[in-house]
């Protein structure tokens, strides 16, 4: 045991205990400095980092806390206290409450009676400086938000700590502060729709490994129980050190120990790895078999490319719950797919003002994204693969204007099982704006 814990750094055994906390432990830089024997500079990164990681949290009036990591998936609502950071608001009362969850919010711009209709438990209304507001809706079981920077009453304060529900003071006006929530709602559901290694990881048992000293037959009979045609190979401290395949077994005798045909230093992931960018990782390096390792290369899982994808293909098939407003979407929003006289694939849109830059010209940056987006579409016309940029080369020719309509005309040159090659054209009363030629990869191809 010492062994191992002379072979990590300070900064771990620093999260490790920390992880060891019991849930509700305030934690203090200083007396975790002391305890550890390390300085409070190194004691205040491991703090935060462990924040990063979900296992703590700082909040106004009580510290900084260890708190249950709660599982990724299970809500994408948004807790009280998220609420008072995001609108960098100041906890009046009833901070006990600010682990309860956000139901909705309510805007509180009507007479009291009519307000009270749209105030539940659970719900937070978000209101100026009306006390009897502020007094009715924390009856009603709601929490409340105070726009404009204006106070309460301490009769308020204390109803709120009473009965468990926040009540926060924000100097940021009404509209601004239903703003700001609303983005965090839509952030929290454009990170929940994409799935993570985790989302794949998340319950398997312990994957099968070998060490450097295992055999030719130890491979074979782990393989067999496994069903992987490759298998990670850990030291003593489970940290990876390489992969090892049929292929590379094949030569070895049986009882020939596996160390010297080992594939090292592996590309690896973590379990906070997109899908998306695990698949592509695997296309442009030409690899079927990805360890899942933690912080300190220590392995957590495996997983192959035929699971990454079949798990994307799956999410595809869910049922929708809404778009997610990423830029891309934003950008893309305006344009309708058409098929021209010849019966060729055409997009039509119009430049908004968000298109613009502070010069008053189109961003040739939207327009990239509009021209790979176009031919992303394209090839998926055609296929039903999933495609990743690889090379664009790009022409711009004459200035566009807000307002204006304009055509995209993709023409495909050249298709495969692996790459998608396609010329876009984008047109402007007939007359050609910008050209591009790109080169798609598809991360299906196995």
């Amino acid at each position: 045991m010492q062994e191992q814990d002379d072979s990590i750094t300070k900064h771990e055994q620093l999260l490790q205990h920390i992880e060891k906390l019991k849930v509700g432990s305030k934690i203090s830089v200083r007396k975790l400095a002391r305890q550890m024997g390390v300085s409070e500079g190194t004691a205040y990164r491991a703090v935060k980092e462990a924040e990063t990681m979900g296992i703590v949290i700082t909040r106004e009036r009580i510290g900084t806390v260890r708190i249950e990591k709660r599982p990724r998936g299970v809500s994408d609502q948004l807790t009280f206290a998220d609420v008072a950071d995001i609108v960098e608001g100041k906890v009046l009362g009833g901070s006990s409450g600010l682990d309860k969850t956000l139901v909705k919010y309510a805007i509180g711009a009507m007479k009291l009676d009519a307000m009270m209709r749209y105030v539940e438990a659970g719900s937070l209304l978000i209101v100026g400086n009306r006390e009897d507001a502020h007094h009715l809706a924390l009856e009603h079981g709601a929490a409340v938000l105070i726009t404009g920077g204006f106070s309460t009453s301490p009769e308020v304060k204390a109803l709120a700590d009473a009965r468990g529900l926040p009540i926060i003071l924000s100097r940021h006006d009404t509209f601004t502060v239903a703003s700001m929530i609303n983005r965090a709602l839509f952030d929290r559901m454009i990170k929940k729709k994409i799935m993570l290694v985790e989302d794949i990881i998340a319950g398997r048992p312990k994957p099968g490994v070998l060490k450097a000293s295992s055999t030719a037959d130890d491979f074979h009979e782990t393989a067999e129980k496994t069903g992987y045609q490759r298998l990670a190979v850990v030291d003593e401290w489970n940290r990876i050190i390489g992969i090892v395949g049929r292929k590379e077994i094949q030569q070895l005798p049986p009882d020939q120990p596996i160390e010297k045909v080992l594939v090292r230093r592996p590309i690896t992931a973590t379990l906070q790895t997109s899908l998306a960018s695990a698949a592509q990782t695997m296309m442009w390096e030409s690899i079927d078999f990805l360890p899942i390792v933690d912080r300190n290369r220590k392995l957590i899982g495996t997983v192959t490319r035929r699971e990454v994808l079949q798990a994307m293909r799956d999410a595809q098939h869910e049922p929708n719950t809404g778009n997610m407003e990423t830029f891309d979407y934003l950008i893309w929003n305006g344009f309708a797919e058409e098929r021209d006289e010849e019966g060729g694939v055409v997009f039509h849109g119009f430049i908004t003002p968000q298109m613009a830059t502070e010069l008053g010209n189109i961003s040739e940056g939207i327009l990239i994204s509009v021209m790979i987006q176009a031919a992303i579409r394209t090839a998926r016309l055609f296929t039903s693969h999933d495609y990743v940029l690889d090379n664009m080369s790009t022409y711009f020719l004459r200035p566009v204007q807000i307002e204006d309509a304009i055509m995209i005309r993709p023409t495909v040159l050249e298709a495969s099982r692996r790459t998608y090659k396609v010329e876009i054209e984008i047109l402007y009363e007939n007359a050609p704006v910008s050209k591009s030629m790109l080169t798609l990869q598809s991360i299906d191809h196995g």
